[in-house]
């Protein structure tokens, strides 16, 4: 317990002549191992054929079910940020750090415990649940001591506390493959699909064996070869097309699990034991705070509001909205970037976006996440925090809808203008995501003071946690149903008997092949007419329409933030 005291902030008060610019790099540290979470899409394709290996089998867990586990992580992120704020201003950063270490490396650990035993349940709580609130605590830490070490300059802090937590995925995302790739063990190869003797029983792809039947994947050879790609695997190491058992070989998920478990650890630990806190009354030398007169102008209060105080006004509601819903414009498309890439362009410029393209994409989307994170943060010092987050809106709200768009002509006339365009748009989109998390903590000590800061900010993250909810369940059950239909669609015009011949069932158990991912929209692509319109670059078109519609709320919400009303300020004496 002595130990546990010795990382309250009453011992971490810097002394007199401290450089305030050591402070930054251990909150950077931090964020930058939290914030591989935006490289959650990577583990999708590994974790959703966790069985099958090389295909998705029967037992195999569905998208919307791996995509969910992300979804936790950042509900309870909010959560824990929510319950922890106070305790934040109470212990500061540096227990705040400690434990958000221990629960992010050991949530990694138990996630990956999930994986070998395949119990998702243990994987929703180990990465979802315990990762979720090291999450929360991780990003809270930095935030309001950051702020204290730069009054003068409020949006830069945020930018610096909270840019790590962007650019965590660009890091992490070539680590994860490389990983991936070193663990991963194609399973055992049975023989061609016409040396093997194949049926299909309840949608299952099973073969008749000497000892028995025996679940399989069968992999055709453009999928062998696809697949090969995205490993690395090349030569006598490439993947031959043919039956696959199910149940052998490993994806390497697991092993990645344990080794950035033990890594983000050791980090984030020692990150922890870096920070300081200002003295009661530091400024930075030769800055003078600006007057009423001055802040007022600049809708910047000189006053505080407590904590118990903040919820209680309606600016605190209205900001709660901006967040959430521009947090759920983007962070659904965070969480299935690679496969949304894939499956728009990866089936019209095949020879452009192949696996290496699609990581690279989850790359990208790190270094904008992270770059918009300070460029804006640091510009809403000059623009105002308000004007700041119309630009947000309303360029925003173009933006999304210029995918569908770029998603309808690139499936009718396959030319890489409309790559370059789709993906000049979301880069865009996601620096204007990642500036509205850096943003929007400046906003809260500009509305309600600097006093209680972190606390109010880590309650407004449960606007976050909405959104974790929110934005990943809109992408996937509207892509799920459009799946579904292009699926129907594409069933109704395909020959039955070569059908039959492809699946080894006919098109009246088509509810039954789907669920056992026995039939996917490719497979079927592949057995079309020639000439037949392949539904699955419009897949996100609907998405793309609700998160526009999401913007325009947030747009309005903006509008009405209005100054405090001075009843909810704190005396001059209340501590």
């Amino acid at each position: 317990m002595a130990m546990l005291a010795r990382l309250r902030k009453e011992h971490i008060v810097a002394p007199a002549g401290f450089n305030r610019w050591r402070v930054p790099p251990a909150s950077i540290a931090i964020h930058l191992c939290i914030g591989s979470v935006y490289a959650w899409s990577i583990f999708n394709p590994p974790l959703t054929r966790a069985l099958g290996v090389v295909g998705a089998s029967a037992g195999d867990w569905p998208l919307e079910a791996v995509t969910r586990i992300f979804t936790l992580a950042i509900v309870f992120l909010g959560l824990a940020a929510a319950v922890a704020g106070k305790w934040l201003e109470e212990v500061g950063p540096r227990m705040v750090g400690v434990v958000a270490a221990c629960l992010w490396g050991g949530g990694f650990l138990l996630g990956g415990l999930g994986i070998l035993s395949h119990q998702l349940w243990l994987v929703y709580l180990g990465y979802g649940v315990l990762g979720g609130c090291g999450l929360g605590l991780g990003y809270v830490s930095p935030v309001s001591t950051l702020i204290r070490w730069f009054p003068d300059r409020r949006g830069m802090a945020t930018g610096m506390a909270i840019m790590g937590f962007g650019g965590g995925a660009m890091i992490a995302a070539p680590m994860k493959q490389a990983l991936l790739r070193t663990f991963f063990r194609a399973p055992e190869h049975l023989g061609s699909a016409d040396a093997v003797a194949l049926v299909t029983e309840g949608g299952r792809r099973l073969a008749q064996l000497a000892g028995g039947s025996r679940e399989v994947v069968v992999l055709g050879a453009e999928e062998a070869a696809a697949m090969s790609s995205n490993l690395g695997l090349s030569g006598d190491a490439a993947l031959d097309a043919g039956v696959y058992a199910v149940g052998t070989g490993s994806t390497g998920a697991a092993e990645t699990f344990f080794v950035l478990g033990a890594l983000y650890f050791v980090v984030m630990l020692v990150a922890a034991f870096s920070y300081r806190v200002p003295a009661e009354g530091w400024t930075p030398e030769g800055w003078t705070p600006p007057t009423e007169a001055q802040a007022d102008d600049q809708m910047i209060t000189t006053h505080h509001v407590h904590i118990d105080e903040a919820h209680k006004t309606p600016q605190f509601w209205l900001l709660w909205v901006v967040l959430c819903f521009n947090v759920s414009a983007g962070i659904g498309v965070i969480g299935v970037a690679k496969t949304m890439m894939s499956e728009i362009f990866g089936t019209t410029l095949p020879d452009i976006v192949d696996g290496t393209f699609a990581a690279t994409y989850v790359l990208m989307i790190s270094v904008f996440n992270m770059a918009g994170r300070f460029l804006w943060a640091s510009a809403s010092d000059k623009l105002g925090r308000k004007n700041t987050y119309y630009a947000f809106f309303v360029l925003g709200i173009a933006l999304y809808l210029s995918i569908p768009l770029c998603a309808a002509r690139v499936s009718a006339s396959p030319a890489v203008v409309w790559l370059v365009v789709f993906y000049a748009a979301t880069m865009i989109i996601f620096t204007m995501y990642g500036g509205g998390f850096a943003t929007i903590p400046a906003y809260l000590a500009d509305i309600f003071g600097t006093k209680y800061v972190g606390g109010i900010h880590g309650r407004l993250l449960t606007a976050w946690s909405t959104a974790g909810v929110l934005g990943p369940l809109a992408i996937t059950s509207l892509r799920a149903r459009a799946v579904e239909r292009g699926i129907e669609d594409l069933a109704a015009k395909v020959d039955p008997a070569r059908f039959e011949a492809s699946f080894g069932a006919g098109v009246d158990q088509l509810p039954a092949l789907i669920e056992a991912k026995t039939v996917t929209l490719a497979k079927l692509v592949a057995i079309a007419p020639p000439g037949t319109e392949d539904p699955t670059a419009s897949v996100y078109n609907s998405t793309m329409f609700l998160m526009a519609g999401l913007l325009l709320l947030a747009l309005v919400a903006n509008a009405l933030v209005k100054p405090v009303d001075p009843s909810h300020h704190m005396a001059e004496d209340e501590g």
